[in-house]
């Protein structure tokens, strides 16, 4: 009984995001006997490139506030506008300038949220820190040696394991995730019990805690305008009828359709993309296909289902590969089965990983939509994210 009254009163930093989870998070944490501490991040603050009233970071800082103060714990607020604007927004010019979509969540968890802000947490006398993400922490013993497992959240349409693709053995031993066996609807209806000021609050659909951005205007805050050509590629091409694995994106040029408009960067655009493209005319709608930042030009086809907007093979450089359980690597030459995902929300598909060359290849059994170079791709055994990679 000591020990547990020890271990209870154990001192959390919470993420305070100034949303519902975040704030249900703090609460249980207290609930459970813990010492609690909300922590608010502000990471940018560029009203030029914020949508008005989507997530500005006063408002959000100030609901965080209202929070502590029902919950009665203490609370700070800390700056890292610096650090995330050279880990995080420098990065992002860097990609989509050399034609790649960075995924900015996955990158502010892996330099922010679980490094920077763990380590502000541990000098604040933190055992512990924790966020409001669905996912599930289990600590296991295997040959003597404690593993920290990433189970994916009990409710599967809000499962934030993608999320955290990125983080390590260390990062999650000093890690809770209180939501991670909860629904959202009984985490709204607990907040709404309790009196939590965020209980009906919508959640946040914007960079991670930054807003909602306009990202072209972002992106032109470094990436300027420069007019290109648009080039249709039939669905009919040759280069789709090729029964070969393509693990890398399609090699297209301009000799191999037709100018039907023209562009105004094509850093702005990524595969799969429809809006923006501004031309008319076609019997069915325009989607992105390729790009080539190099000679500035974008490549579209017609309808949802065009063959260049398919794959069933990525690659990951071997110095991008991450191994969540390191001790589930792959070895050169070897293949596993696992099941992956190249986005948040998207349902597991039955994936073959090979380690060839130092190249970790992933073979699909079935046709992924828009794979994107730049992108995270994660793979999972049993609901559990073992790895991940940033996709050529």
């Amino acid at each position: 009984m000591i020990s547990n009254y020890f271990w209870k009163m154990k001192t959390v930093v919470v993420g305070l995001s100034g949303g519902v989870d975040s704030s249900v998070a703090a609460y249980l944490l207290k609930k459970e006997g813990y010492n609690v501490i909300g922590l608010f991040m502000r990471n940018w603050n560029d009203k030029s490139v914020i949508i008005d009233d989507e997530c500005p970071w006063i408002e959000d800082s100030n609901d965080a506030l209202q929070v502590s103060e029902i919950l009665d714990i203490p609370f700070q607020v800390i700056d890292f506008s610096k650090e995330y604007k050279e880990k995080i927004v420098d990065y992002m010019f860097s990609e989509y300038k050399n034609g790649r979509t960075p995924n900015p969540d996955i990158l502010c968890n892996r330099e922010i949220k679980f490094d920077l802000f763990l380590k502000k947490a541990l000098e604040l006398g933190a055992d512990f820190v924790a966020t409001g993400h669905y996912c599930i922490k289990e600590e296991v013993i295997i040959n003597d040696k404690k593993i920290q497992r990433l189970l994916s959240g009990n409710d599967k349409t809000k499962d934030q394991s993608y999320f955290l693709c990125q983080v390590n053995q260390y990062q999650l031993s000093k890690s809770l995730f209180p939501l991670g066996k909860l629904m959202k609807k009984d985490v709204r209806k607990l907040a709404n019990e309790i009196g939590l000021n965020t209980a009906n609050k919508k959640d946040s659909q914007g960079l991670c805690f930054i807003g909602k951005v306009k990202l072209p205007i972002f992106l032109q805050q470094f990436l300027k305008p420069k007019t290109g050509n648009i080039i249709e590629i039939s669905s009919n091409h040759d280069i789709f009828n090729k029964n070969d694995v393509s693990y890398l994106p399609m090699n297209y040029s301009y000799e191999m359709g037709k100018k039907i408009g023209k562009h105004k960067g094509a850093h702005y655009f990524t595969i799969g993309q429809r809006k923006g493209l501004n031309v008319g005319g076609t019997k069915y709608p325009l989607f992105v296909i390729g790009t080539d930042v190099k000679e500035n030009i974008i490549f579209v086809g017609q309808g949802e289902n065009h063959p260049g907007l398919f794959r069933n093979g990525l690659s990951v450089s071997y110095k991008n590969i991450h191994w969540i359980r390191e001790d589930l690597k792959i070895e050169e030459g070897k293949s596993f089965e696992f099941e992956a995902r190249i986005r948040y929300r998207q349902p597991l598909t039955k994936c073959t990983l090979t380690l060839i060359n130092g190249v970790l290849k992933v073979l699909f059994k079935e046709m992924q939509r828009g794979i994107t170079a730049g992108q995270f791709v994660s793979w999972y055994k049993n609901d559990e994210l073992i790895g991940s990679g940033i996709i050529n």
